[in-house]
């Protein structure tokens, strides 16, 4: 999400980030309010979207202040064209009162504004009419902000994964039950409200709605699959799922090398040693990347990366998924001595988590 955005300033010390996807945004309310209102609905609809999305950076920096001040480091935010989100330190401790309060901090801020707004425009502009329709459009610029934050910060205040209420409802739920089994009842609750979200944008023809309804999905399935494969790696250490039984290349090897064993094996990814040491990792990306642009006859040691991720052998397998949960990832075990012991991929983390998962399925089905 970082890599695909672009720095906007910094306020209060926190780096404001916008991806690049926004872009899309800002063309589509363009072209869509030029066609219809000419080039002044088009700059009044690009001044509804910096209203909006300036009321987004509030919302964001409420969540990134008061999660520094507990002590939670913050490394930026980003802006994406269904909202935005902080990027933190994760500190490997759930405290639930503490992040009730991060959580809460977001849509807090926007009511704020909407009671703040809403006040000033009833005292100085009673002509916005600020009752009459509860729309955010870029005919009306006062009553938009105001309704824009309302609409803010009811809709983040939600029960259901990953909105603000949702993290709200899984704090509470971690009270009675783990926090992994809580993140997932919240996703959960998250999956359903998307689906309905969906449903209702179809029934309406509403775009948006369908669009923000995916989003939606997908987040609290990422964070659902997240906190399953922590539960079920939980107590293993990287070496009970790392690949053992793997082949390497030597540095001087070719890229034409390289594509015969992706074809006479089962693996994508390959350690590059230089006798005995490992010097880098070639991905499938990188060996096809190569073989396209500088040909078979390539050496490997040019299309390797040099900086790859490192496991030790017994580390918590858990502490390692954000390192490897990613489509495609590979971490190489290795130990003091930078020895190469084994593999970890996406691949067959996930493989272990279904075992893992089988295993105690019979279980429960007994218990049950």
């Amino acid at each position: 999400m970082r890599s695909w955005s672009v720095p906007a300033g910094r306020l209060f010390g926190v780096d404001i980030r916008i991806h690049l996807t926004f872009l899309f945004l800002l063309a589509f309310v363009w072209f869509t309010q030029s066609v219809t209102m000419g080039a002044a609905g088009a700059m009044r609809g690009v001044a509804l979207v910096a209203i909006i999305f300036g009321c987004v950076v509030l919302h964001e920096l409420g969540h990134a202040l008061v999660a520094r001040h507990n002590g939670i480091g913050v490394r930026s935010i980003i802006l994406l064209p269904i909202g935005g989100v902080t990027l933190m330190e994760d500190t490997g401790q759930r405290d639930p009162a503490r992040d009730i309060r991060i959580a809460v901090a977001g849509p807090l801020v926007n009511l704020v504004i909407a009671a703040v707004s809403g006040a000033v425009i009833l005292l100085v502009a009673p002509q916005v009419k600020l009752w009459a329709h509860p729309f955010v459009h870029a005919g009306n610029l006062p009553r938009a902000l105001f309704w824009g934050n309302v609409f803010l910060g009811g809709f983040n205040l939600l029960p259901a994964y990953p909105m603000d209420g949702g993290r709200i409802l899984r704090s509470l739920l971690a009270l009675r039950m783990p926090m992994d089994q809580a993140t997932r009842a919240a996703a959960g609750a998250g999956q359903t409200l998307a689906i309905l979200m969906g449903l209702a944008g179809l029934l309406w023809g509403n775009f948006i709605l369908m669009f923000v309804a995916l989003f939606v999905y997908l987040g609290a399935f990422q964070e659902g699959a997240a906190a399953r494969g922590r539960q079920f790696t939980a107590g293993y250490p990287v070496r009970a799922a790392m690949i053992t039984d793997f082949r390497t290349l030597q540095h001087g090897e070719t890229i034409r090398d390289a594509g015969n064993l992706l074809l006479t094996t089962s693996q994508h990814d390959f350690p590059v040693m230089h006798g005995s040491s490992v010097v880098g990792l070639l991905t499938r990306a990188a060996l096809v990347r190569a073989m396209m642009n500088e040909g078979p006859e390539a050496y490997v040691a040019g299309a390797m990366a040099r900086d790859f991720v490192r496991l030790k052998p017994d580390l918590p397998l858990a502490e390692a998924l954000p390192q490897i949960a990613g489509p495609g990832a590979c971490a190489l075990v290795m130990d003091d001595e930078d020895r190469l012991l084994g593999m970890v991929t996406s691949e067959n983390l996930s493989e272990f988590v279904l075992l893992r998962q089988a295993e105690v399925a019979p279980h429960r089905t007994h218990l049950a």
